[in-house]
């Protein structure tokens, strides 16, 4: 019982600590400007307005950066998955030589830091005519977030059963059929923890996508640009847009994060 009461205890702390900047920056964003500015803080909304909001999203460039985070990460997301389930498939399915190495060589690509990576293609993307455009930034995106996207699928797939893809193949399936009905939709619930994890990434990533891009910035990398010379409320408004998409996306693929852990939502 004093375990179990511990571990539930650091539950609640560890979810207080993501949860209250999150309700703190979100009170400040419905705030009035007088309010930001006031102190003593109130823990409390006294007064809900969307004037914060309104100042944020009418300043220049704020809409545009916004429309190019959500199509960097919804194009981060799908090439990923598209090239990372597969491979992680293969992984998981499949025994040659070497693939312990192959594994390891994967993740070390994680080692490197992003500005070895950005500086080096923000020139190749120069001389292809990709530099500031979203698709360079979406690329170099794809190339952080597949090795986890590879390594999460495969470990996937290794707990979805065999046998079940050869029951499959013997009522008349092909390969490609039997992972496409059988396997994929049971790695589901893994999918989703790793689109998760990309989506994130991508949204919040913002070194690579300032060196990337001049006009068409994401919306982390304007904030980063402009965030110095901005007023209280600009800041907060900012975060509280950042947050928003991440924890829709999340909310909408939670039912397969639940049946992975085994819970069934209603």
């Amino acid at each position: 019982m004093v375990v179990r009461g511990l571990v539930y205890l650091v539950a609640v702390l560890i979810a207080l600590w993501i949860l209250i900047p999150i309700y703190l920056i979100t009170i400040a964003a419905f705030s009035p400007k007088d309010v930001i500015y006031s102190w003593p803080k109130s823990l409390f909304p006294q007064t809900i307005s969307l004037e914060t909001l309104k100042f944020f999203v009418s300043a220049q460039y704020v809409l545009p950066s916004l429309r190019n985070s959500v199509v960097v990460a919804l194009l981060t997301l799908v090439i990923s998955l598209v090239i990372g389930a597969p491979a992680g498939y293969a992984l998981a399915r499949y025994i040659f030589r070497g693939k312990d190495i192959f594994r390891i060589m994967i993740l070390s690509t994680r080692a490197f830091p992003i500005v070895i990576l950005s500086i080096p293609l923000a020139v190749t993307f120069m001389k292809w005519g990709l530099y500031d455009n979203l698709i360079s930034v979406a690329i170099l995106h794809v190339a952080m977030a597949l090795p986890t996207t590879i390594l999460v699928t495969s470990s996937v797939f290794v707990g979805v059963s065999k046998e079940l893809e050869e029951a499959a193949t013997v009522f008349g399936c092909s390969r490609v059929q039997a992972f496409t009905r059988v396997a994929l939709p049971l790695a589901l619930p893994g999918l989703a923890a790793s689109a998760i994890f990309t989506f994130v990434l991508s949204w919040n990533e913002v070194f690579a996508a300032t060196i990337l891009t001049l006009q068409n910035r994401t919306l982390p990398a304007r904030l980063f640009i402009q965030l110095a010379a901005s007023p209280l409320p600009f800041r907060f408004a900012g975060g509280f847009f950042i947050l928003i998409p991440a924890i829709t996306f999340m909310f909408f693929i939670r039912r397969y994060l639940f049946s992975l852990w085994g819970i069934t939502l209603k």
